[in-house]
């Protein structure tokens, strides 16, 4: 095994030392919305934080304040008076906790003990069993709730807002087969009228309005109301980069037929990792990378525990990183903490080893087994493991180990008193990983699916680490996270309802679902805390998390109003319809925001840089098919302007194109479309 150089920041400590006393819990305050009374879906937010500037420039201590301990609150009462608006703990003079006032303060999850009866009565419970003290006096029968139900507020609120828009949507889709409209103040109906069709689609001249509504859009299927979970993504689909090669005028845009089976193929025959050879392992720099890990990566994952980050490496320390999950987890973690100081892996020369491959490539030799163990903490490996492969470039290599995760993940689920209360918080964050990493995955590639999405609905979502004695090693951010987790399943909605394979559907049909799936993106930003709500303007920013999420907004965006674009390359007098003509400037503007500052992209890269790839490839077909067409060109920016945005595009692909075959096939793609488009623009005249 690789030998150890002995780390010279790192003081060892007894592992099992004694407990220390517990820390007092802090003051803080949650602002929430007052719930509207006519009962139709309003915005619900995530707690409000308080920004230390109005502006939108952030200092280096990340979006949420300095690292601090984070204070959760778990107990009946605590949470009813966070409904209503705030709770105050009192605070001691413990000199370890470091004050400040620029610091967000978090609800602390407590692990209380209390019968239903003191819960509801808003008194102290002793925890007596069977019977507490109250309930001895009042001979009363004392229950006491099952652990491991633990939302905090801000959790309360998010899964609540879920539950409310899916069953809007389910209830809006159904009536809409049964010709009648859902009261609601979305925008595809009305609290104080019905809508008629009329409204929804206007009326044009000379007949054009039937003409209009009549046209089929190939390829888009008609989502009509199941009992399937229409936020888990659909084993088949038309949302795939390449899928748009086989639009109408952009398929004359490549010489030969192309299909999203060629990018699989393409990385089934890849070559395999070559993994580091280097036989010791370097620990001199280890602080500097835990730190980035926690300031830099683990605000996209979620899911290694600040608290107790000290009691894992002075294990792994002690098992010299040969043995152990938690030797796995502290090479990973080192390795995507090196990885993150280096920027966008498209940078690195390509005759260099990249950065944290040889503590990858001790993690690896560690892999094969945890393989073999179902727990939550090889579970956890495997996601860490993926989340460098992703940097990496190598989906299926990734796709390989979240099968597995998913497989061991199921099985612990399946019941859930295989999962240690202690491991429900971290079980829950592994899951939403694996999820989220499939979903990516299965919206470009026609891969198997896992089936982890059958526990989508019974998954609690995350709600903050328990802390521990240990001075934790940075902050438990999971604003970002828990945003991504609303956002991925809008984006499956999309899919399950404009882009599932089925029946053909017309633009008459498709006007309420765009229309109501707009209205819920739309929700989605209002309700994102005001640290992470990002400006619409077209400044760059400078805060990665914003930038990333912005991207992702106006790509979101971009997949519900693409099918406009569709029916005009189809039918270019479907773009007379005023409505059409609207929705594919929403469309275009879209897509010309994700590509304007194409180097934007690379704040994202660690965790994004494939899906971001053939995101940015799929935008940049439509744009050039729009070009082609006179009345979608006319909702564009000026013509020598596209041209040098599609330029500084194709640069940007050429810089990936090394890193994976799928994405040097993207590159050639759109590069020859670039060709073949200025050729036709001049044959056509519409370029001098």
């Amino acid at each position: 095994m690789a030998a150890v150089t002995s780390p010279t920041n790192v003081e060892p400590k007894d592992v099992h030392s004694a407990p220390k006393p517990a820390a007092s819990r802090r003051k803080f305050s949650i602002s929430i919305p007052p719930r509207p009374s006519n009962g139709t879906v309003a915005s619900m937010k995530t707690p409000t934080l308080p920004l230390k500037s109005p502006d939108d420039s952030y200092s280096n201590d990340g979006i949420l304040g300095k690292p601090r301990r984070r204070a959760m609150s778990n107990s009946s009462a605590d949470q009813d008076n966070l409904m209503d608006g705030t709770i105050d703990h009192e605070q001691d003079g413990n000199p370890r906790k470091r004050s400040n006032a620029d610091t967000i303060d978090y609800p602390r999850r407590r692990a209380t003990i209390a019968c239903e009866i003191c819960r509801g009565r808003k008194s102290r419970c002793d925890g007596a069993k069977p019977r507490c003290r109250l309930c001895t006096e009042l001979n009363a029968e004392c229950v006491y709730r099952e652990p491991g139900i633990k939302l905090d507020a801000g959790d309360k609120l998010i899964l609540e807002r879920l539950n409310r828009i899916e069953g809007l949507l389910q209830s809006s889709l159904v009536s809409q087969t049964k010709g009648i409209h859902l009261a609601s103040q979305s925008p595809t109906t009305s609290t104080e009228t019905t809508l008629s069709r009329e409204d929804l689609i206007p009326r044009n001249p000379d007949g054009l309005e039937r003409s209009i509504n009549s046209i089929p859009i190939a390829g888009l299927g008609t989502w009509v109301a199941s009992q399937t979970n229409i936020s888990t993504m659909p084993k088949i689909h038309t949302t795939p980069a390449l899928h748009l090669l086989q639009w109408p005028i952009i398929r004359e845009l490549v010489s030969r037929p192309y299909d999203p089976q060629h990018l699989l193929q393409l990385e089934l025959s890849r070559e395999p990792l070559q993994l580091g050879t280097s036989l010791s392992l370097d620990l001199s720099n280890t602080a500097a990378y835990v730190q980035a890990f926690f300031e830099r990566v683990n605000v996209w994952y979620a899911c290694v525990n600040p608290y107790n980050w000290a009691s894992y490496y002075r294990m792994a320390l002690s098992h010299g990183f040969r043995e152990g999950p938690e030797s796995c987890i502290t090479l990973l973690v080192l390795a995507l903490g090196s990885a993150s100081l280096a920027g966008s892996i498209s940078s690195v020369p390509r005759d260099k080893e990249p950065p944290g491959m040889s503590y990858f490539s001790a993690a690896w030799g560690l892999i094969p087994a945890l393989m073999t163990r179902n727990t939550t903490l090889s579970s956890q490996c495997l996601i860490l493991a993926s989340a460098y492969l992703f940097y990496l470039v190598r989906p299926l290599e990734a796709w390989s180990l979240l099968s597995s995760t998913s497989m061991k993940l199921q099985l612990l689920l399946s019941d859930r008193g295989r999962i240690p209360n202690h491991s429900k918080e971290l079980s829950e964050r592994v899951y939403w990983n694996a999820l989220l990493f499939e979903s990516d995955l299965l919206a470009e590639l026609d891969l198997p699916h896992s089936g982890i999405v059958q526990f989508e609905e019974t998954v609690g979502l995350p709600g903050g680490f328990e802390e521990e004695d240990d001075e934790p090693a940075g902050r438990d951010e999971l604003w970002y996270f828990l945003a991504e987790i609303a956002l991925r399943r809008l984006l499956n909605r999309v899919s399950h309802m404009i882009y599932s394979k089925g029946a053909m559907t017309t633009i008459a049909s498709l006007e309420p679902l765009v229309a109501e799936l707009d209205f819920q993106l739309t929700q989605w930003y209002e309700g994102l805390p005001i640290a992470l709500q990002f400006p619409h303007s077209r400044v760059p920013l400078s805060n990665p998390v914003q930038t990333v999420l912005r991207l992702r907004y106006f790509a979101c965006r971009t997949i519900i109003f693409r099918p406009y674009i569709l029916a005009v390359l189809e039918n270019e007098h479907a773009i007379m319809d005023t409505a059409v003509r609207e929705n594919c400037r929403k469309a275009l503007e879209a897509c010309v925001r994700q590509l304007e500052h194409i180097t934007a992209h690379h704040a994202g890269h660690l965790p994004y840089l494939w899906q971001g790839a053939l995101s940015i490839v799929s935008q940049t077909l439509l744009i050039m098919g729009a070009t082609m067409v006179p009345s979608l060109a006319a909702l564009l920016p000026p013509a020598q302007q596209m041209d040098a945005i599609i330029n500084e595009v194709l640069l940007e692909i050429e810089r990936y194109a090394h890193l994976a075959p799928s994405l040097r096939l993207s590159s050639e793609i759109v590069r020859e479309a670039e060709d073949r488009r200025q050729l036709m623009l001049r044959s056509t005249g519409m370029r001098a």
